[in-house]
């Protein structure tokens, strides 16, 4: 990921729920029909793995700020 696309996620992430679903909206229009290339078996399980250590990450640091250790 380049500088540019870390700056604009970084603006994403700092708006408002709102405006964060009104920027997702827009961008979704936009690539709704971008002919994207398939996604590989093993570009499916990076992605995936990816996915799940993200959500094994947040719910630690939940737990971490729910008990307080």
């Amino acid at each position: 990921m380049n500088a540019l696309v870390q700056e604009i996620l970084s603006g994403f992430d700092s708006l408002p729920d709102s405006e964060q679903i009104e920027v997702a909206v827009e961008i979704l229009k936009r690539v709704v029909n971008v002919d994207f290339p398939p996604l590989t078996n093993q570009d499916l399980a990076l992605k995936s793995e990816e996915l799940f250590l993200a959500l094994d990450h947040q719910e630690a640091e939940y737990e971490r700020s729910y008990t307080g250790i």
